[in-house]
């Protein structure tokens, strides 16, 4: 795909597309879906600009009827039936017009639906490093901006390319019935003109590729700027945060503008040796009129033709530019669609799970050069509460998401009831599980509806009980509208520690079989704590349960405590034992209550 690169003294270096060829092709494939309608739109494209072409030879015969009078009495019959002929074929290319663009419309809309549902599923088998790797400013661009600029093509650009191609032929052919040699005298500009034009796309091409680019990078700091803008006020970063937004946007316009002037130069450079070859043809057809070599009417109507030879090729020349941008969506839309996505699921479903979950020897690393996990060996048995801990970075949380298979482990097994992982499907595995994660997940909706995604068929008491559980039911039933509050697109409108007992609430509602807490209770306060300690404590009661916590003081109670450091296991045992051995889990420990 194309790209942007800084070369000496900051001059600007764009890489030239690699696949161009390829995404138009699989563009032409989309279409090919829709051929016949496809079809019957070119058919009715050309027959609108065949009967269009008709109207300058009509005209002229008019002229040649009046001129006619001058030696003889008017034939007002023939110019009669002449003129309805014009209207009727004016009639006939305004309701094909129509017809076409109609149809045109429901065909592109067609695919683009289509296409948007592909990328839309393509999203959900994508792994996730994919998204650790690309801003999600830059995936909503693929999915919105360049769809809509591949959507604009094929509403309009596939038409207007047809019907011009047709008219440069139907005027070609008229004007060869007029006189030979003035076609050939009009036909001398046409190397000139498509030499222009291939020069123009050669030169522009590069440059809306880079275009597309820029679009999707400078949406992505948009995106991240704005969801963190908390962040940003807080540590006074609107500085640098416009600062950078200047140099994508900067990027952005270099790019734009070298693209539209390129493409822009187009039209009127054809213009141009167009109007050279009219001023030719005007002279030399002058001298053939008053030679008698050539009729009034056949004069009049050939420059009408000469006029209008220059338009469809002006118009194949803005479509040609408008391609080149529709190629660069094409290239970062069908790339996004052949990113490499997780490995394939398997069918199997999990059943009568008791709960044992087993670590045999697993490694995994985010870089493969760089392994988080080294050789992890735990065994937890059924329904007990396991405890992992340790110093930031030690791989708690890792454990965890190789556990429901957001990566898959580089080597080793986790098992459940002795069964590798890798051999149920992603959805039945994620489906025994319940997550209360540090970071918080609300969408835009009600209170209730919040709650109950955790299952989508409870009623509205269970969802009650749900928040009553998680101490949410209190604050939830301050609020004036209650359950059906509306939470905003940011949830900014509730507190941290309000998001984080939703969350609980809604797990507690899904009465999941194993349970896993990632700093479930961090933005609580210590009454509140204690209240959904209690909650949980009830919940994980006969649940295998993963716990993560850096208050050790709410994991006494674990069956298991795990004590990482570095991606391995350095100690475990319970709360007493480890504070027995007086290692790593003691000071970890006694840090908590260090004031100095």
């Amino acid at each position: 795909m194309g790209g942007i690169r800084r070369g000496p003294h900051n001059f600007t270096k764009i890489d030239k597309p690699q696949n161009f060829k390829n995404s138009i092709n699989q563009l032409v494939k989309y279409l090919g879906r829709q051929k016949w309608i496809i079809a019957l739109v070119i058919l009715m494209s050309i027959v609108a600009t065949a009967l269009n072409v008709l109207m300058p030879r009509l005209l002229g015969a008019v002229i040649d009827e009046v001129f006619a009078g001058f030696t003889r009495e008017i034939d007002f019959s023939v110019i009669r039936t002449i003129i309805v002929q014009l209207i009727v074929t004016q009639a006939i290319v305004i309701a094909f017009s129509y017809l076409q663009g109609y149809t045109m419309a429901g065909v592109s809309m067609r695919i683009m639906y289509q296409l948007r549902k592909e990328l839309s599923d393509k999203i959900h088998r994508l792994p996730l490093v994919y998204f650790d790797k690309n801003p999600p400013g830059d995936v909503l661009s693929r999915i919105a901006n360049d769809t809509d600029t591949l959507s604009n093509t094929l509403n309009q650009g596939l038409t207007q390319m047809v019907s011009s191609a047709a008219a440069v032929i139907g005027i070609i052919v008229m004007m060869l019935t007029i006189s030979p040699i003035l076609t050939l005298v009009s036909l001398l500009t046409l190397p000139l003109t498509f030499g222009v034009m291939a020069f123009m796309v050669k030169k522009s091409q590069k440059h809306f590729s880079a275009q597309q680019k820029k679009l999707g990078t400078l949406n992505g700091h948009i995106e991240e700027m704005f969801s963190n803008h908390e962040v940003v006020k807080a540590f006074n970063g609107e500085k640098s945060s416009v600062a950078a937004f200047d140099e994508h946007n900067a990027g952005l316009y270099e790019s734009n503008w070298r693209a539209n002037f390129l493409s822009g130069l187009m039209m009127p450079m054809t213009f141009f040796i167009s109007n050279i070859g009219y001023v030719v043809v005007v002279i030399i057809g002058g001298s053939m009129a008053l030679a008698g070599n050539i009729t009034i009417g056949g004069i009049q109507a050939f420059i009408q033709y000469n006029r209008q030879f220059g338009q469809p090729i002006s118009t194949l020349a803005s479509v040609a530019a408008t391609l080149q941008q529709t190629a660069a969506a094409a290239e970062r839309v069908f790339s996004f669609l052949g990113e490499e996505e997780e490995v394939p699921d398997s069918k199997a479903t999990l059943e009568n799970v008791k709960g044992l979950v087993e670590f045999n020897n697993i490694s995994f690393g985010y870089n493969p050069n760089e392994p988080v996990i080294h050789n992890f060996k735990a065994t937890v048995e059924p329904g007990q509460k396991i405890a992992i801990v340790g110093h930031t970075g030690a791989g708690k949380t890792t454990i965890v998401k190789l556990l429901m298979r957001f990566y898959d482990v580089d080597s080793g097994i986790i098992s459940i009831d002795g069964t590798d992982i890798r051999e149920f499907s992603r959805s039945s595995l994620r489906s025994l599980f319940g997550m209360v994660l540090q970071d918080t997940w609300l969408f835009n909706g009600t209170i209730a509806d919040n709650i109950r995604y955790g299952n989508l068929t409870a009623s509205q008491e269970n969802v009650k009980k749900a928040a009553k559980a998680a101490q949410a039911d209190h604050f939830i039933r301050a609020f004036p509208e209650g359950y059906e509050m509306l939470i905003n697109e940011e949830a900014d409108n509730i507190s941290a520690g309000q998001k984080q007992l939703l969350t609980i609430a809604r797990t507690i509602l899904a009465d999941p079989q194993m349970l896993i807490l990632d700093e479930a209770t961090s933005n609580v306060d210590t009454r509140t704590e204690v209240m959904i300690q209690k909650a949980m404590d009830n919940l994980m009661e006969g649940r295998t349960s993963f716990v993560i916590a850096h208050r050790l003081s709410t994991i006494r109670s674990a069956n298991l405590i795990l004590v990482m450091e570095n991606g391995d296991i350095v100690e475990q045992g319970s709360h007493d034992e480890l504070l027995a051995k007086g290692g790593v889990y003691m000071k970890l420990y006694n840090s908590q209550f260090d004031v100095a």
